[in-house]
Parts: structure tokens; C-alpha cells; sequence
């Protein structure tokens, strides 16, 4: 008998830590819708002429289109074409559906899934900070804090004993649930 199997969790903690992941998966696939319809914006702007489109943006926000930030909104759009536009929309579209496959495993408390996810997440956490450090906001301070949560709780549902434990609690609610189902139509084929 493993560890993880002699130690039995609460039902309450099961809840709890298959809600905290499922919330996890929730996230990733809210990113990952958002990004989708970013490539299906981007993908509209497809034969427009965006030079003029991001400049009548910029004066319908009262910006002063000779300040920094508009004057280089402008120009990257007078140098986008149409194959540029493609790509990213391509790059978008890969981007969500990695996020998608992500949250269908954690959705599902898959092991792999957590594992991608802790990685993924560890990945952006010293872009944040240097983001952090070289200009501090409380948006750049909050997606930082969220970030590392994430990462955090993922790492204690996969290394401690009491993570384990709940995940192999619910994959063997599952496996059961599945098995009485399967039963319960072979008994209705069977019946006359």
C-alpha cells in the first residue's frame, strides 16, 4: 500500500482542492478564449487599411497623436500587412488551444496537466518581476501575486501527501462512477 493510499483526506478537503484546481482550469480556459477571440479580431482587420483605423482610435480617445504611446500605436500599424496579421492570429489561435487542452486536464485533475501548469506559470514569473522592478504598478503587482499563487497551489496539490491523496480520491470516484454507469446500461441492453 503507497502512502497516498494509506492516507485517507477528508471528503471536505477533496472538495476543496478539486474546486481550487477546477478554479485553475477555469482560468486558463477564460485565457484562452480571450486570446481565441483576439486571433478572430485580428483576422478582421485582415485587407484594412490599419494606419487609418488606429489613427481615428486615437483621436476618438482624445490622445494627442503626436505623444509617445499613440505616435508608436500608429506606426506599428502602418507596418503591419496582411501576412503579418495571419501569423499572429495563427499564433493566437495555437496559443488558446494550448490553454484549452491545459484546462481539460486540470478540469479533469490530471497529473501532467498541473505539471504544464506549474511550468508555464514559472516561466512568465521572472518576466513579471522584471516588469515589476522596472516599472512597479498594481496591475503588474496583482498578475505577479496571481501568477505565484497559482504556481504555489499547484505545487502543493502535487508534492504534498494531502494533494495526492485527494487527487487519487477523485480519480477513484470517478473510475467508480464510470463503471456503475457502464453497469447500469449493460443491465438496461440486457433487460428485455
Amino acid at each position: 500500500m503507497s502512502e497516498a493510499e494509506a492516507y485517507v483526506p477528508k471528503p471536505r478537503t477533496v472538495t476543496e482542492i478539486a474546486a481550487g484546481v477546477r478554479a485553475v482550469a477555469a482560468f486558463e480556459a477564460l485565457k484562452g478564449t480571450l486570446v481565441l477571440l483576439a486571433g478572430f479580431g485580428l483576422l478582421a482587420l485582415v485587407h484594412r487599411d490599419l494606419e487609418d483605423l488606429a489613427e481615428r482610435l486615437v483621436r476618438h480617445s482624445h490622445l494627442n497623436p503626436a505623444s509617445h504611446y499613440p505616435r508608436v500605436f500608429v506606426e506599428a500599424a502602418a507596418h503591419m500587412n496582411d501576412s503579418r496579421l495571419r501569423s499572429l492570429a495563427a499564433l493566437a489561435f495555437a496559443y488558446s488551444v494550448v490553454r484549452f487542452v491545459e484546462a481539460y486536464g486540470l478540469w479533469h485533475m490530471r497529473a501532467w496537466a498541473e505539471w504544464f501548469a506549474i511550468l508555464s506559470g514559472c516561466i512568465y514569473i521572472p518576466i513579471e518581476l522584471y516588469e515589476l522592478v522596472e516599472q512597479p504598478t498594481h496591475l503588474r503587482g496583482l498578475v505577479l501575486f496571481f501568477n505565484a499563487a497559482i504556481v504555489a497551489y499547484l505545487l502543493y496539490v502535487r508534492l504534498s501527501r494531502t494533494g495526492r491523496a485527494a487527487e487519487e480520491a477523485i480519480h477513484r470516484t470517478e473510475a467508480e462512477k464510470k463503471a456503475e454507469k457502464k453497469a447500469r446500461r449493460e443491465a438496461g441492453r440486457a433487460a428485455p
